[in-house]
Formats: C-alpha cells, sequence, structure tokens
C-alpha cells in the first residue's frame, strides 16, 4: 500500500498522487441512504459503496461548523476558531431551550475566547494550504461556513477556485419574499434569509437563474473539473463539495419529491422500525441492538396527530427524502465526469453527513413563537400541495430525525451518539484497494479525514508536535490520525483501544474511550449529570452504568478535564468546570456577526455593514 504513495512536491512528482473528492452533506441522518439502512433512492453514493467501505463508528461534532472545522484542519474545532458555531455565540437564546430560571445557557463567557473566533483562526493551517503549496489543485462548490469576510473566504485558506455558501443556511431557491410596510426579518430568521455566496475573491451579487442549491454546487464543480481538463492542467487535485441540503428549509424540486408519495404516510415510528430492521440485514447493527427510546415530548405522537398534521407531517418527510436523492444525483454528475476522464481509479471519493439528523422542533422555541410565525404565515405559502418549493419554509422536527438515528439517542446538537455519530463511505484510490463493499467498525473521527489525505498524497504537516510555523505563524498540530497504516492492515485500528476523544456544544459534553464513553445532557433531555455506557454492549446509550462504577466514572470525568486544558473548551454548564464568569456589558450580546449580510444594502455595500468584533483574551482558572 505505502508504495503507492508519491513523495511531497510538485506536479512533476515521479509517481502519480491520487487525487481527492471529500462530499459532505448538511444534516443528513446516519440511516438516510440506501447503503446505509434507508428506503432513500441514492444509487450513486451505493454504487461508491459498493465498491469501498462503509464505517459505522465514524464521528463528527454535534453541529456544522465545527465539523467543517475539523475536516479543514484536522485538528479539535475548539482550536480552530469554532468552538461553536457563531450564531449561537452570538446570542444565547439561539441554543435550545432548558429547565430552570434561565431559559438558556448563556453563551456570554465564550465570546472573545481564543478558539471562539467564528472563523479559521491563525492558529490552524489548512488542508487545502498545504496540498496547494504541494502542487495540487484546490476547488470547493458549496457550504463554507467558516468566515463571512473576504479576509476568511476560501480562497484565503488554500482554495484556488471556489464557489462558497458562506452562512449557515439559507433559501435552496434562492428565494427572497418583498417585505411590505416596514416588516423585518424576524430574529431567528436573520441569518437563514440570505442565500450569501461568493466566487473566489468576490462575493456573487446574483445567484444564476432558476437556483437550486445541490444542482448549483453539483454544475459548479463539474465546470471546474472541466476547466481542468480544457486548461491540460496535470496537477492532481482536491475537490471540497460539500451541499447545504438537506438542511431546512426543506425544498427539493418536484420531479424528486413525486418519487415519495405517500412513502411515509404510516408516519415516523414505522419507518424507525423499518430502517432498524433493513440495518441489521446489511450487517450495519447488531441484531438484538436496543434503540434509545424516541425522546420527543415537545410535539405530538403520531396517533395524536389530525389527518391534516399528519398529510403535512408526511410530506415534509417526502421532501427530505427528495433533497437526498437530488445530493446523490449531483454526486452521480461529477462521480461520472471522473470515470469518463480516466480519472475515478486514482481518486479518493468519500461522503459523511456533518453530524447528526437536525431534530429540532423550532415551533417550540420561544424565538420562533410569535414574530417568525406570524412572518411565515404572511410571506411563505405553506399549504400542503405548495411544499418542498422556494416560497415553503419548513422542517420536520424529531421524531422523523429520530427515525434516521436509531438506534442512537437524540440527534444533531447533542453529543449522544445521535448527534455525533454519522454514515461516511469511501472508494479508496488504485494501491489503497479494500474488500468491496465492506464494513468497519473501526472508531474513526471527521479529524481523520486531513492526516489520511495527506499521507496518501504524500506531504508532511508542517507541525508535527506543535511546535513548527506556516507562512511565519506558529499552528498547532493534528489530532487526528491517518487511516493509511488501516487500510494497509499494517494495523488493526485506526485509533489505538485507549484513545480518547471529547466533544462539546452548547453546554453537552461528551468523552469516550475505548468501548466506554460518558455523555453530559442538560435538562429536559437529560439530567444535567454525567451518564456512562458501555457502547460495545449498549449502542443506543440506554442503560447508564455511572453509579454501578463510580471510579470509571471519576476517571473519565479526569479525561474530561484533560481534554478541556488541551483544546480551550469553554463550558457553558457550571458541572463541566469552573470557569470566569464574564458580564454582559463585556461580553454583550448580538454583536459577534462581523458582517450582517441580511441588512437592506449590506451586498451592495458590504463594508458598510463590517464590524470589527472586540476581542477579550482572559486567563482560564485551572479547574
Amino acid at each position: 500500500m505505502n508504495e503507492s504513495k508519491a513523495s511531497s512536491g510538485t506536479a512533476g512528482a515521479s509517481a502519480k498522487r491520487p487525487n481527492f473528492l471529500v462530499i459532505v452533506a448538511d444534516d443528513l441522518g446516519f440511516s438516510d441512504l440506501s447503503c446505509f439502512g434507508g428506503e432513500i433512492k441514492t444509487p450513486n453514493l451505493d454504487k461508491l459503496a459498493g465498491n469501498g467501505l462503509r464505517f459505522t463508528d465514524f464521528h463528527a461534532a454535534a453541529a456544522c461548523s465545527p465539523s467543517r472545522a475539523m475536516i479543514m484542519t484536522g485538528t479539535d474545532h475548539h482550536i480552530a476558531g469554532l468552538g461553536n458555531l457563531i450564531e449561537w455565540t452570538n446570542r444565547s437564546d439561539q441554543n435550545a431551550p432548558s429547565e430552570g430560571e434561565a431559559k438558556y445557557w448563556s453563551t456570554a463567557p465564550q465570546r472573545g475566547m481564543p478558539g471562539y473566533e467564528g472563523y479559521l483562526n491563525e492558529r490552524v493551517v489548512t488542508l487545502p494550504e498545504l496540498l496547494r503549496d504541494a502542487g495540487y489543485l484546490t476547488m470547493m462548490a458549496g457550504k463554507w461556513h467558516l468566515g463571512l469576510t473576504p479576509e476568511r473566504f476560501p480562497q484565503k485558506r488554500g482554495f484556488e477556485r471556489s464557489f462558497a455558501h458562506l452562512p449557515a443556511c439559507s433559501n435552496h431557491y434562492a428565494y427572497e419574499p418583498q417585505l411590505k410596510n416596514q416588516d423585518q426579518i424576524p430574529g431567528f430568521m436573520t441569518m437563514s434569509f440570505i442565500a450569501l455566496h461568493a466566487e473566489d475573491d468576490e462575493y456573487v451579487k446574483k445567484l444564476p437563474d432558476n437556483w437550486y442549491s445541490s444542482n448549483g454546487y453539483g454544475d459548479k464543480m463539474l465546470s471546474y473539473l472541466k476547466e481542468r481538463k480544457e486548461k491540460e492542467d496535470e496537477r492532481p487535485f482536491f475537490g471540497y463539495f460539500p451541499f447545504t441540503a438537506p438542511h431546512w428549509p426543506l425544498q427539493a424540486p418536484d420531479e424528486y419529491v413525486e418519487h415519495y408519495k405517500g412513502v411515509y404516510d404510516e408516519g415516523p415510528d414505522v419507518l424507525r422500525e423499518k430502517r432498524l430492521q433493513r440495518m441489521k440485514e446489511l450487517g450495519l447493527c447488531a441484531e438484538d441492538v436496543e434503540p434509545h427510546p424516541v425522546v420527543a415530548d415537545e410535539v405530538k405522537q403520531w396517533a395524536d396527530m389530525t389527518a391534516e398534521e399528519k398529510a403535512k407531517s408526511s410530506k415534509a418527510m417526502e421532501v427530505f427524502a427528495a433533497m437526498v436523492e437530488c445530493i446523490d444525483a449531483n454526486v452521480g454528475k461529477v462521480v461520472d465526469y471522473l470515470e469518463e476522464t480516466g480519472e475515478l481509479d486514482n481518486t479518493l471519493v468519500c461522503f459523511m453527513s456533518d453530524n447528526g439528523a437536525e431534530g429540532a422542533a423550532y415551533e417550540a422555541y420561544p424565538i420562533v413563537q410569535g414574530t417568525m410565525i406570524q412572518h411565515l404565515q404572511k410571506y411563505y405559502d405553506n399549504s400542503l400541495d405548495n411544499l418542498g418549493r422556494g416560497n415553503s419554509f419548513i422542517w420536520y422536527g424529531p421524531r422523523w430525525a429520530q427515525a434516521a438515528t436509531a438506534p442512537s439517542r437524540l440527534y444533531k446538537a447533542f453529543t449522544t451518539e445521535g448527534g455525533v455519530r454519522v454514515p461516511f463511505l469511501a472508494k479508496f484510490p488504485k494501491g489503497y484497494e479494500t474488500e468491496k463493499g465492506g464494513i468497519t467498525n473501526s472508531f474513526s473521527t471527521v479529524m481523520d479525514l486531513a492526516p489520511t489525505i495527506l499521507d496518501m498524497a504524500g506531504v508532511k504537516h508542517p507541525s508535527p508536535d506543535g511546535k513548527g510555523t506556516f507562512q511565519g505563524r506558529e499552528v498547532v498540530s493534528m489530532r487526528g490520525r491517518s487511516m493509511v497504516p488501516f487500510l494497509s492492515g499494517e494495523q488493526s485500528n485506526i485509533h489505538p483501544k485507549d484513545f480518547i476523544n471529547g466533544w462539546e456544544t452548547c453546554g453537552r459534553a461528551a468523552v469516550r474511550c475505548g468501548d466506554w464513553k460518558i455523555v453530559f445532557i442538560p435538562k429536559p433531555k437529560g439530567p444535567e449529570k454525567w451518564q456512562m455506557y458501555n457502547l460495545a454492549k449498549d449502542p443506543g446509550e440506554v442503560h447508564d452504568l455511572a453509579e454501578q462504577d463510580p471510579e470509571r466514572l471519576e476517571r473519565m470525568i479526569k479525561m474530561w478535564d484533560q481534554y478541556v486544558l488541551e483544546t480551550g473548551v469553554v463550558p457553558l454548564a457550571p458541572a463541566l468546570g469552573q470557569w470566569m464568569e464574564a458580564m454582559e456589558a463585556q461580553m454583550p450580546e448580538d454583536v459577534w456577526m462581523e458582517y450582517e449580510y441580511w441588512k437592506d444594502g449590506a451586498r451592495d455595500n458590504p463594508e458598510q455593514f463590517r464590524r470589527e468584533q472586540p476581542r477579550f483574551t482572559r486567563e482560564v482558572k485551572a479547574m
């Protein structure tokens, strides 16, 4: 295997170095793809899986931009600048409701801290920066979410060509209702109202006619590949192909939605059982697996819904499925082109979701109730027949999400397995062949992608010990590990059995070591204390063993403390560590977005709507 790797250098290296195509879906559930147990039509991804490996124990962060930061850098998102989503740090009420006197965990302690900049910071060197300097053509088409301003664009972090969706999400058709009578965009929608894009070093003033996000990114990636061929550019390429689908608002072309008419009329509980059964048949989970019970007290059970509520709910799932099929179609047209041009055999193609399925019941959020619901009623058409079109605005909620994350517990934004275990498949380049259609249960994370790709490309990281520099600045090392020794058979697993991995998002936390995992979930979804599970016996995180084995729990809590110290986590929950409290006057709410691009005139005069973020570097108290 190792003989296929070329040495670091320019395009003139003696051996032909592999290409890379990294594909990311946004909020895709574990079993949504057909090859992972779902009923959604994904023939192109199934074909890649059939020629490669599916990973059943692959993990991301619990939310999107943190995962994307780790893909780009190979290190923890708290180090890279995305300790939390900037949208969630910006306003505490963007976080999920909790019980008690305070409705939310305040995010004030995070504002101004290193690692919470909201964009890729200067402490990290990115994968495309290293590949570009080693003679690769680097290009991306899709969601960035790692910086909104020109100095944070993908072009500044190593991409020679880029067409980037800059914020977290937006209307997939770029539909913008014309507001009347001095109406304002509701607070919750400000950062999902405008489909803000940049190409290379400039903001895109107008998207193409008949825009639909997945088709647009597929067309753009294809155009970059064709441009490379037309220019007879012989450099190997790194392509980053991250979709905004199937993130809400759930929208898809009618022709795809038609494929799922009536498929979900039995409801999410029946879908959950069908998918679990198919996962067992495919060998993706054990026959005797105990799924975690559905947690969705904030919404009605299927049996309690009216006929109209059931019809709209099942239609939302139909639209979601259509979005996934459209992703697959665009993956297919890019992969087919690579095959036609003779590049596919020498290309690593991998596909993953950036976190677990999105299960938030936004209708239960105080920030959504009232003005946003009124806005949707006034400016959008959420009638049954119109759901999924550009002028509709819907999400599908926690019951459908947990049909996709089963047997795991909960969903996106939670550090339980349902929030961080994601589907991952990879078709490897020539020289790294694996058993076709194989399945591996080896633990791995998104941080392992960058070291794996650098290893295959024969490129060394400039700071393997955390003391090196890149372009004159000190940069951190990668925390991930190359999969190459595992793929070559030199190692039985990607990580050693005593490897420790931590997670933290919005006051939710977890640590894993081997088969053991501790989880901290605030109320109302959790008990707001550490719980402990043996994932080898209990992958659904059903049976809490914290009281049965207090010594192991104590050891694992110390692992959490070490993870915090190593990565700079600023926990929001007091039980996760004692930290200096921030004063609201020092860390003001709602000023942390660098560019208020949703305001009138902001796209024509971006400089007028940008602001320098105040930065306060503070010492962190030892625990």
